[in-house]
């Protein structure tokens, strides 16, 4: 498909275009929270506790007199990054191991990474979170660390089943016969042909991510006080939903509207990218 092809499509999936909307709302939100916010994030007014939405505070206070809305505005910015670095890790370290793993299919090297990423998946990233937090204590960088401990075997066994369906066509077996090796057989024609894979994984894993970092949050495990996050506003509001439901309501939905953002886009990113299912849709 042409570049010119391609936006064409691309402008024209729904799916597309409402999940980029949607998490380029937050993204804008996150970028300029970076210098601007309606109301300081740390400093506490009791005296405007608890006020429901109106023109001062368009989402209202929380129980420290807070603007929620710059709060989200903040708390977009964390959840972002840390999701986008949870998932860097995850594809840092298990597309390589992938593409090890299929390079060396059958070998005991292969066998070691596949029992590896079987035992990781045994462990889900909360549980790695609280074994992490026991010895290291709660913060944001322990949770990026559970988060992108988990995401390595999803991005090592996606990888390793992409790579071993390219390695018995006609062009690897050119390539091994022109004397290449497997890793620069791996790099030179197995990665690029599976980056499409791996970009609408990654945009899965990202949205996953955000949902990991406010579970983490709303237990204590993640980001600490007084930095902003969606999942210690939740876990705030809990004792106060039905005196203040708009401390619940408002975080809530923007955890909702960029997770569904970021699935939507990974869809209309797999329509677009996987020519199987192109030629279905023809």
């Amino acid at each position: 498909m042409s570049e010119a092809g391609f936006l064409s499509a691309a402008l024209r999936s729904r799916n597309l275009m409402l999940g980029l909307a949607l998490t380029a709302i937050f993204a804008a939100a996150a970028l300029i929270s970076l210098i601007w916010t309606p109301f300081d994030v740390t400093e506490l007014k009791i005296a405007e506790k608890l006020q429901t939405p109106s023109a001062t505070h368009l989402f209202g206070t929380d129980h420290f007199g807070r603007d929620i809305l710059s709060m989200i505005m903040v708390g977009a910015q964390t959840s972002i990054a840390v999701a986008f670095v949870a998932v860097g890790i995850g594809m840092g370290l298990g597309v390589p191991l992938g593409l090890t793993a299929a390079a060396r299919r059958g070998s005991l090297l292969d066998e070691v990474i596949m029992r590896g990423n079987d035992l990781v998946f045994a462990f889900p990233s909360l549980l790695i979170a609280i074994l992490i937090t026991a010895v290291f204590g709660p913060s944001a960088f322990n949770a990026i660390v559970a988060i992108g401990i988990f995401n390595i075997p999803v991005f090592a066994r996606l990888t390793r089943g992409a790579a071993l369906s390219l390695w018995t066509r006609d062009y690897i077996l050119s390539a091994r016969v022109s004397g290449k090796g497997a890793a620069r057989i791996s790099v030179e024609h197995i990665l690029p042909n599976i980056t499409n894979l791996l970009i609408v994984q990654g945009t899965i894993q990202f949205s996953l991510g955000i949902l990991a970092e406010a579970a983490l949050s709303y237990v204590g495990l993640g980001v600490q006080p007084p930095t902003p996050s969606w999942g210690r506003m939740l876990a705030d509001s809990q004792t106060l939903i039905s005196l203040a439901p708009h401390m619940a309501l408002f975080p809530g939905f923007a955890i909702i509207l960029t997770v569904l953002g970021l699935n939507l886009a990974g869809d209309g990113l797999r329509d677009l990218l996987d020519p199987r299912i192109r030629r279905v849709g023809r």
